[in-house]
């Protein structure tokens, strides 16, 4: 690749990251998340998310459809692919790396933007969050509680770190871009029509799936017409 191509990429995604309506956008969208994406890679996270989706997609009836907010390179869909083959799979990422990975992935419809930019074009079986509301600004959770909602055609899944209050938490040294609450039971709270309908915990001493500390809440808003 020439110089001159290189630096058309830079300017590219200086030009992308300097579009954002938070901090925590920026963030993601720039070197810190790119390092993360390459960071987070192997085999041994997808072992995972097989152990931990295949727990939670008991639980449900008709997956056709699935997508994931801030999906990053995909090892939560590469487990889910594997799971329900047959299902049509959709992500929403940020941060340019992971989206060139998304979409060296067969059968993966890719949204390169923000969630905050994001407007569902239809509805999907499953909407999957995971690790990821605790990294948008507090002041955005409404917009994406409602996105979450209207995105999904009966199924919600958050797996997030768990706190029964609001809390921020420094994140690798940085400030602001990590924040625990309660996400399912805010959504409960907000949607009169969703139920708890499972939860758990993944925890990084297991001795076989090892994961990320996480607890996960899967929703149901009743079945709804396709």
């Amino acid at each position: 690749m020439s110089s001159r191509r290189s630096l058309i990429i830079v300017n590219e995604e200086e030009e992308k990251v300097g579009t954002f309506k938070t901090e925590q956008e920026t963030f993601w969208a720039g070197s810190f998340g790119n390092n993360y994406t390459l960071r987070n890679q192997g085999n041994k996270w997808i072992a995972s998310n097989l152990a931990l989706f295949s727990r939670i997609l008991t639980r449900t009836i008709e997956i056709r459809s699935v997508i994931e907010f801030g999906a990053n390179l995909g090892l939560n869909l590469r487990a889910i692919q594997q799971l329900l083959p047959e299902a049509e799979l959709s992500a929403i990422e940020i941060n340019p790396k992971a989206v060139e990975m998304l979409r060296n992935l067969a059968n993966v419809k890719v949204y390169d933007k923000s969630i905050l930019d994001f407007s569902p074009d239809y509805r999907s079986d499953l909407v999957l969050s995971k690790g990821v509301l605790i990294h948008i600004n507090p002041d955005k959770l409404a917009q994406v509680y409602d996105l979450l909602y209207e995105t999904s055609n009966r199924y919600i899944c958050v797996a997030e770190y768990y706190n029964p209050t609001p809390v921020e938490i420094s994140y690798r040294g940085h400030k602001g871009k990590l924040f625990k609450r309660d996400f399912a039971g805010d959504m409960l709270d907000r949607f009169d029509d969703l139920k708890l309908l499972d939860y758990g915990f993944v925890y990084h001493r297991d001795n076989n799936f090892a994961d990320d500390d996480l607890t996960w809440f899967l929703l149901d808003k009743g079945r709804s017409k396709r």
